[in-house]
């Protein structure tokens, strides 16, 4: 492990490691813990009671928070003909189909987030080994393999955000800015606490939420409560 600087420990020192805080607590410590030069993104992480090597424990998907990420996403969209115009009438950052493919296979990069009409998909498919990695590949789960362009892009660019469990059975969401109002930061906690409460798998067994914690970017783990949202 790296050793941590000598304001990650003063830091750390405001953080009770034993304690388990209410959720408007553990925010206000993130905002105090978060002295870095920049705006740091405020990040939710769960542990949940699921085995994500089962088919029907995997637990996927968007939503789009109450005030957002306090990020602006920049938006490629692969479509063609009537709807390639709507993405760009939606304000759409790129849009095209095959000359965005080869630039991608190219190493270009500068995008966030891709939404892919269903009849593009063969064609994006190919790009599987370089947008997989980066978990950048559309998928009907999340809302990013659709014929409304129009609706993905507005809760996108609103603030959107995926969820998606790991092999640790962990999910890690921004939930804003560090300059956030707390109750912006709570609030956005509590709608991606009930989304996962509301996606539990019927399969999982046991305590489903497990643990939650939220940091800042460069802060100390705060952990959080999870009685009040784990009904």
């Amino acid at each position: 492990m790296a050793k941590k600087t000598k304001r990650q420990q003063e830091l750390a020192k405001l953080v009770d490691r034993t304690k388990v805080y209410d959720v408007k607590e553990a925010v206000e410590l993130v905002k105090q813990t978060a002295k870095a030069n920049f705006d740091e993104t405020v990040e939710a992480a769960f542990r949940l009671g699921v085995d994500p090597k089962k088919a029907d424990q995997q637990i996927r998907g968007g939503m789009v928070l109450p005030h957002g990420t306090g990020k602006t996403q920049t938006v490629l969209v692969f479509a063609k003909g009537d709807k390639a115009k709507e993405a760009e009438a939606a304000g759409a950052d790129y849009v095209g189909e095959q000359d965005l493919i080869n630039k991608i296979n190219q190493g270009w990069f500068e995008f966030d987030v891709i939404v892919a009409t269903p009849d593009m998909m063969a064609e994006v498919g190919k790009l599987g080994r370089v947008l997989g990695p980066k978990g950048l590949m559309p998928n009907p789960k999340t809302g990013t393999v659709t014929f409304d362009v129009e609706k993905a892009i507005n809760e996108i660019k609103a603030g959107k955000v995926e969820y998606r469990v790991d092999r640790q059975s962990n999910i890690h969401v921004p939930i804003g800015k560090a300059s956030f109002e707390v109750d912006q930061l709570v609030e956005n906690f509590q709608a991606l606490a009930d989304t996962l409460m509301k996606v539990k798998p019927q399969a999982a067994k046991g305590i489903y939420m497990r643990n939650a914690a939220v940091a800042s970017t460069m802060g100390p783990g705060i952990k959080v409560d999870t009685s009040s949202f784990a009904k």
